[in-house]
């Protein structure tokens, strides 16, 4: 597997490559934007895109979706009850005097639990709502990209439209603690971290 990860858009977003090393298919996660740098980190490891996913829907993650698609024949899919925040991905940037590229709307439609092919990989979709609805992460070969679901020693803000911070609680104790120590997590923003030193140290996970 070919994972690879550059900051993006006005935040800044890790946005994610996931690769297929024998098909050279690729899974680009949370375009934020700097298309162009995305499709040259495409060329170098002479990968094609065929799938755009979103994490959730927030505007600091999905400013990249349309050039991306535009660029390639990629499908754009997002968790289904995170449609709706997408659609507004504008308007919110716009409440931070920030201004992104309105996405398209998803060719597909997450639900949780099920599995994603990529070539001869598998990615397997664990919902994770709290920082927003439809907030999902992705499992595949002892890696896990969580979006801003869970941090280096902190976790997604649940005060936005959607939030509930219990709820975030809940679902990374009982569908991501669960996970085996050694997995490396690699959130949305800043340094990636483990499993096991989040149990560790995590002071909202204690």
């Amino acid at each position: 597997m070919i994972l690879d990860s550059l900051p993006t858009g006005p935040l800044e977003v890790n946005c994610y490559i996931i690769g297929c090393e024998e098909t050279k298919k690729a899974a680009v996660i949370d375009p934020g934007g700097h298309v162009d740098r995305i499709l040259q980190r495409l060329d170098k490891h002479q990968l094609k895109a065929v799938m755009i996913i979103n994490t959730h829907g927030h505007f600091d993650h999905v400013g990249g979706n349309r050039k991306l698609l535009d660029a390639t024949d990629a499908e754009l899919i997002i968790h289904r009850d995170d449609c709706p925040v997408l659609e507004r991905a504008g308007e919110y940037a716009a409440v931070y005097g920030l201004q992104v590229e309105s996405s398209p709307a998803p060719t597909r439609e997450l639900v949780g639990g099920e599995t994603i092919s990529l070539g001869n990989l598998s990615l397997q979709v664990i919902h994770t709502p709290g920082h927003s609805p439809g907030g999902v992460c992705f499992y595949s070969n002892d890696s896990l990209v969580v979006g801003d679901t869970l941090f280096a020693g902190s976790i997604g803000r649940t005060d936005l439209p959607g939030g509930d911070h219990q709820l975030l609680i809940n679902g990374i104790k009982e569908k991501l603690l669960s996970l085996p120590e050694t997995t490396k997590v690699y959130p949305g923003h800043g340094s990636m971290t483990t499993i096991g030193q989040e149990k560790l140290y995590n002071p909202f996970l204690r």
